[in-house]
């Protein structure tokens, strides 16, 4: 399989399109260790702190100043899982567990960006910001059509400086422009709404290491996501899927989990089950799908 890491409801976006023989991209983190292991460095959250020169420490070390924010040193999975903010000292030592760590708590725009490298040198950029909702989720995403200079300016000397060797797709997750993860892959969820022909110029830049890619039409996109409880085995009616795509600017729907799978199974925030996510390029189009899709889910 070309494409490894893929969930099973995005490969919608990979199905149809052509890799040559022998090549692997990855599309999750797990797929990423194994293919490059000169760069696992990367999934280690201490030594993200470490090259921007901030504040941190595994749990155990003495932060210099509160609030805080606690994490993983490894998260695989994503989506948020174990973090939190601790604002007290006594909320730190109530908080200790090993294989975790505290680091500064970043303030400001939150912002996912996918970058194209070349030898770690930047060839194309795409801004996402989420509008959070509660507890680790968010309401939707705004794929956003103009480019941030600021930020591509930090974080493109940051890759030529720690990412040269490495030719790919990588994602960036920033708050007020510091640094709090880097992907060795893509952001699949909204990767239809980059434009069409893209993920053949992603083919092209593993195979050929070149970039190549007509952006000229690019537009706002948004990533409307759909939550439900916790703890609930939930099921829909792929029809009523089927009849929401005929909408008007509605570009996919994934419904984001399996139903043969335990709810616990899936990586999920605290604050819901993420149901289905509409991508669109209108954001009121995409919340009205969204209510018809609430609508139509139902508790085993």
């Amino acid at each position: 399989m070309p494409f490894v890491g893929v969930d099973s409801w995005r490969w919608q976006y990979f199905e149809k399109q052509p890799v040559p023989e022998g090549l692997v991209i990855p599309i999750d983190e797990a797929a990423a260790w194994e293919l490059y292991p000169s760069f696992r460095w990367v999934h280690n959250k201490l030594q993200i702190c470490e090259t921007q020169g901030l504040p941190h420490g595994p749990h155990g070390t003495e932060p210099r100043q509160y609030p805080i924010f606690s994490k993983p040193i490894y998260n695989m999975r994503g989506m948020g899982t174990g973090g939190q903010v601790i604002r007290t000292e006594a909320e730190y030592l109530a908080a200790l567990q090993p294989g975790h760590m505290w680091m500064p708590l970043f303030t400001g725009r939150h912002v996912s960006t996918d970058v194209a490298l070349v030898d770690g040198v930047p060839m194309w950029w795409r801004h996402t910001t989420g509008k959070p909702a509660e507890r680790g989720t968010f309401d939707y995403w705004h794929v956003h059509a103009e480019p941030d200079p600021g930020l591509e300016g930090y974080l493109g000397d940051w890759s030529r400086r720690h990412l040269k060797g490495f030719t790919g797709v990588v994602n960036f997750e920033t708050i007020g422009g510091g640094i709090l993860e880097c992907h060795l892959r893509m952001a699949e969820q909204w990767l239809d709404l980059n434009g069409k022909g893209w993920l053949e110029s992603v083919v092209e830049l593993y195979a050929q290491k070149r970039w190549r890619f007509d952006d000229a039409d690019r537009r706002d996109g948004y990533s409307v996501v759909l939550f439900g409880d916790h703890g609930v085995r939930w099921t829909i009616d792929r029809a009523a899927v089927k009849r929401c795509l005929q909408q008007p600017h509605i570009s996919s729907i994934q419904i984001t989990f399996e139903e043969t799978k335990p709810p616990a199974h899936h990586a999920m925030p605290p604050g819901g089950f993420r149901l289905a996510i509409i991508n669109c390029w209108n954001l009121e189009a995409g919340r009205a799908v969204r209510e018809e899709l609430r609508r139509e889910f139902r508790k085993r």
